[in-house]
């Protein structure tokens, strides 16, 4: 088969491989060279009208296109959306599954961990090279004595000063913090800053009511004399650390208490034909028993956003989803930006040629059922099944406050090989297609590109990747925690003016 048709009403079809001139696409016939992965049209589309795929609007014909003609950047234009909202109106729970169960760590808190880490979280940029110094004393000859423990990880950034003392970008900072020092992956944390910044240490203490202890402490720079000293002492209390995290053992949790982040970067056109709608598969599949998925990336559901409210609870969560829209239209307007500025020159050489035909594929990493709660970024997730949490698009500020609002696993789909990791939620990648999966063999845990090239259901796809979730949730490594990422990949969204 050269092509595939999603639905009867598409006016384009999209090449399962490189075409040339003359080619036969259901009575069409190619008329210029088409890149696999691109659409063609399969009928006369007018300058002005809607191009469609997935039965929904994907863009406008900027000219006249004829059937068999290449459609894409040179031949279509964006327009923003414009949709008349439904809520709750398109419910699909799903039965509770037989339970099943992983290996994970039970916390005093009643959180559940996948992952036993001792972290040091910086209050500022400042305090990175303290933390990163602490951090690298823990060498695996040391950490053999602790088998219990994953490692020691220091989470630094570029920020934490020259901020405003509140609104949205200083409250964004807080709340990373915040869900990185109560983290179920965490057995102990060590917080770090300088002592002058905008962020305080002790502002996050009182506002979030953390208390010091055997397995959390913190300490700034200046108050302990300077960089050496800080580092000897946090060496110290770390070392204190690191018998009682070994103390912890996993045993039998219920699948329920996975918090799993829906990802995706690097996409292509077969992002939302293969690799995303099996996540959306397993992401029903950990729906059923009681676990939570969550989407993030608001930009890359603009234009499918219409599909989330019908699936929404009801209209006031609903509703919390169209503010994060109207948030970010006014957002990228005052920076002189556009919402369809997101496909990168990767997604589009992959065959993804605006905003709205991404978004769309990017929507089925959440499945079928409905929508349970609307959070701000880093925000903590309370609601249980598929959740959405606002956050930009960009993958490492995106994770990042996937796993401040709890996450325990990222799972992340690509078509053009992403190279990413995170800790101390482990990160698993889904191929979108067999020969970048072939490819990046070593960097990808699932091949969905099997649906295409070998037949593979949804469903079977679906349930490996959910199969998958347990075992990694257990202690097996993703490749890409076998391969060390996810000490660079913490970044927080930085949001306002910095000064």
């Amino acid at each position: 088969m050269e092509f595939i048709r999603l639905d009867p009403s598409d006016s384009v079809v999209t090449a399962t491989r490189a075409l040339a001139v003359g080619v036969d696409v259901g009575g069409v016939v190619t008329r210029a060279l088409i890149p696999s992965g691109h659409k063609i049209a399969v009928q006369d589309i007018a300058q002005g009208a809607p191009i469609r795929k997935y039965a929904q609007i994907i863009g406008y014909a900027a000219k006249d296109i004829a059937a068999g003609d290449h459609v894409h950047t040179h031949n279509v234009e964006f327009r923003g959306t414009d949709v008349a909202y439904q809520f709750a109106t398109n419910l699909r729970p799903v039965p509770a599954g037989t339970p099943d169960t992983f290996m994970g760590y039970k916390r005093e808190n009643g959180q559940v961990g996948t992952r036993n880490y001792i972290a040091i979280v910086t209050s500022v940029n400042c305090s990175a090279t303290a933390a990163r110094m602490i951090a690298a004393h823990f060498t695996p000859e040391i950490l053999a004595d602790y088998p219990n423990v994953d490692g020691v990880v220091a989470f630094v950034h570029g920020t934490g000063c020259g901020m405003a003392g509140d609104g949205d970008g200083f409250e964004a900072l807080q709340r990373v913090m915040w869900g990185y020092a109560r983290h179920p992956n965490h057995a102990g944390v060590l917080m770090v800053g300088l002592g002058c910044e905008m962020n305080q240490i002790d502002w996050l203490l009182e506002a979030y009511g953390l208390k010091q202890g055997p397995l959390f402490q913190t300490m700034n720079i200046q108050s302990v004399a300077g960089l050496r000293r800080t580092v000897e002492k946090g060496i110290e209390k770390v070392s204190a650390m690191l018998p009682l995290a070994n103390q912890s053992v996993r045993e039998p949790c219920r699948a329920s208490e996975l918090k799993v982040a829906l990802q995706c970067g690097g996409s292509d056109a077969w992002s939302g034909i293969t690799a995303n709608p099996a996540l959306g598969y397993a992401t029903d599949l950990l729906v059923a028993q009681g676990g939570t998925g969550v989407l993030a990336e608001t930009p890359e559901i603009y234009g499918a956003e219409h599909l989330l409210t019908a699936r929404a609870v009801d209209q006031e969560t609903g509703e919390r989803l169209i503010d994060l829209i109207r948030w970010w239209e006014d957002y990228t307007a005052r920076n002189k930006g556009s919402m369809d500025n997101n496909p990168s020159p990767g997604n589009k050489a992959g065959g993804l040629t605006t905003i709205l035909e991404k978004s769309l594929g990017a929507a089925a990493k959440g499945g079928t059922t409905p929508l349970t709660g609307v959070y701000k970024y880093a925000d903590s997730v309370r609601a249980r099944g598929f959740t959405f949490m606002d956050s930009p698009g960009y993958d490492p500020a995106s994770v990042t406050g996937q796993i401040a609002g709890g996450c325990n696993l990222v799972c992340f789909t690509t078509g053009r090989g992403s190279a990413f990791g995170s800790k101390p939620a482990p990160t698993i990648k889904v191929a979108t297609n067999t020969e970048m999966y072939g490819r990046m063999i070593e960097d990808m845990d699932v091949n969905a590109g099997a649906m295409l090239s070998e037949g593979v259901s949804l469903e079977e796809k679906g349930r490996e990747i959910y199969e998958l979730f347990l075992r990694v949730a257990s202690g097996e490594m993703s490749k890409s925690e076998a391969q060390g990422l996810g000490d660079y990949e913490f970044v927080p969204w930085q949001i306002g003016a910095v000064m």
